[in-house]
């Protein structure tokens, strides 16, 4: 049984037990298209050469329109002027028996406060101050940097050029850890993986599933 959890392991319990049994306990890989995805592999992959000193200048010239308003945005938004940290950066923590961890767009600083920076072609989690990815990347975060002036989670939205700023905090610190260990608690000792009746319409595993 896992003792390892990433967000989206977590997210996709949350949002129907049974999907999470096909794709993390048997590994069923559903083929899916890539197509949605395109934009934001290509904002990413750039904003990752571009923090570490790379010449872009080349790749620049393959976006089309859509791919380079986003980029432009990007390029201008305030936290992602700042002095770069970390990019694509790995890391994780344990809470109680279970280690969650996950990669970071980037971490980014101003003197001592420090940003986790999320990049967003799409839409932000509806939920975003108790999204499972914001609250595993600020307790790992908080646990490697020890000592800080503050500590934040910025959701940068690309579609809408908005951003969503959550700010760490010591109540959240012990909320965030109380939810994640008691997500990750109830999935190690689930033998049932019950589904969610309101997750199978959209879901890609319905072909398979035994519960429809």
């Amino acid at each position: 049984m896992f003792n390892n959890f990433s967000p989206n392991m977590l997210k996709t319990y949350q949002s129907c037990p049974r999907k999470y049994y096909y794709q993390y306990v048997e590994n069923i890989q559903v083929p899916k298209s890539s197509l949605p995805f395109e934009k934001g592999k290509k904002i990413h992959a750039l904003a990752n050469y571009f923090l570490q000193g790379v010449n872009i200048s080349r790749i620049e010239t393959s976006l089309n329109e859509n791919e380079r308003q986003a980029w432009v945005r990007l390029l201008n938004n305030n936290y992602f002027k700042m002095e770069a940290v970390q990019s694509e950066y790995t890391l994780s923590c344990k809470l109680g028996d279970f280690w969650v961890g996950g990669r970071l767009d980037a971490v980014v600083k101003d003197g001592e406060n420090y940003y986790i920076l999320d990049y967003k072609t799409g839409s932000i989690p509806k939920n975003p101050e108790y999204d499972f990815q914001t609250m595993v990347y600020l307790l790992c975060l908080d646990r490697v940097l020890g000592s800080y002036e503050s500590l934040s989670f910025v959701y940068i939205n690309l579609k809408e050029n908005k951003d969503f700023i959550i700010k760490f905090n010591p109540e959240l610190k012990l909320k965030y850890e109380e939810l994640v260990e008691e997500a990750c608690q109830k999935i190690s000792s689930d033998t049932l993986y019950n589904p969610s009746e309101t997750a199978c319409q959209r879901c890609e595993y319905s072909k398979i599933c035994s519960a429809i």
